[in-house]
């Protein structure tokens, strides 16, 4: 139970620790204390600094002490809209949160929906880092890697200029660890590992290509067997070199192209797909690894799939 809880004109609650509550998250705290208000508002309540401990901003993860003095905002539940996730239009906060699988005070690990390209261009008035700007204008966010519009997962945004240069860093010297998940056509035959060299080419039409060549750059995947379906592979994914549509290409040029691929897959297999609701690029940054100078410890962060993912491997692995 809470030692005293006091409130002022302005709604705002004062609540003092107890024995018995001492030692619980912060987080799983007002879950349980707050009733009824959705996590996204809580966490942003903590972010803001409208919660504080004894006076002090704090993060989601810290323990309580017994008489602790944590500030509570008056907390209301709103009506929930219908939402999409991120428009070309408009940024919502509450989404980009949703999203948000890991923050510290140098980056943000976000869990990137498919369909949603990581900038503006091409048409498109917002991608992921003008919606975080734009919820986030005080902060100095920069994208540390791209991933393409229909890919999913684990996309890093540094908060500070120094942690942008030393991921970067990392990025050129190869000690950023990537690790995709992906759907392809057939029983896998690419091996361990496929280094066919790869060169970046521009369509007549304007269209931007990717292709094997001897005239590219070297270029290397390896992957894993996760599991076999009656007409597809599951595979574990780790590109060595970041070559743009690498995973894409490498996978196509041995004949196992990517479900979904509109780009470089094959279009009766996505089609006879697609008529049964997988309409998504299976293609998933499913985790990155890496440690920064100052770090104790390496950073590994992992994103779960989407719903549309999950139902899709039912799918697959249930065919007849």
């Amino acid at each position: 139970m809470v030692s005293s809880s006091t409130h002022n004109g302005s709604g705002v609650q004062h609540v003092v620790i107890s024995d018995d509550i001492a030692g619980q998250r912060l987080d799983n705290f007002l879950l349980s204390y707050v009733k009824g208000v959705p996590k996204t508002r809580l966490y942003r309540a903590i972010r803001k600094g409208e919660v504080r401990i004894n006076g002090s901003r704090t993060q989601p993860s810290y323990r309580l002490q017994t008489e602790d003095n944590v500030r509570i905002p008056p907390l209301r539940v709103a009506k929930r809209e219908p939402k999409t996730l991120l428009s070309r239009d408009q940024a919502r906060e509450e989404d980009l949160n949703e999203r948000i699988i890991y923050e510290d005070r140098d980056l943000i690990v976000l869990n990137k929906p498919t369909g949603i390209a990581v900038h503006g261009g091409s048409g498109l008035s917002f991608g992921v880092i003008e919606s975080l700007r734009a919820v986030r204008p005080n902060e100095q966010l920069e994208l540390v890697h791209r991933l393409d519009k229909d890919t999913s997962g684990c996309l890093v945004i540094a908060k500070r200029k120094s942690a942008l240069r030393a991921i970067h860093s990392l990025l050129r010297s190869g000690q950023v660890q990537k690790t995709y998940l992906a759907v392809v056509k057939g029983q896998w035959r690419g091996g361990d590992s496929i280094t066919a060299p790869l060169l970046k080419q521009v369509l007549q039409s304007g269209e931007r290509i990717v292709r094997v060549s001897e005239q590219g750059q070297a270029s290397q995947t390896d992957f894993d067997i996760v599991d076999y379906f009656p007409s597809s592979t599951l595979l574990s994914v780790k590109p060595i070199t970041g070559r743009t549509h690498q995973i894409r290409v490498h996978t196509a040029f041995v004949g196992n192209p990517i479900l979904g691929d509109v780009k470089y897959g094959n279009e009766a297999f996505n089609e006879r797909w697609k008529k049964l609701g997988l309409e998504r690029l299976f293609l998933h940054a499913s985790q990155i690894a890496f440690q920064l100078p100052q770090a104790n410890a390496p950073l590994v962060v992992s994103a779960p799939v989407d719903k549309q993912w999950a139902e899709g491997i039912k799918q697959l692995s249930g065919e007849r």
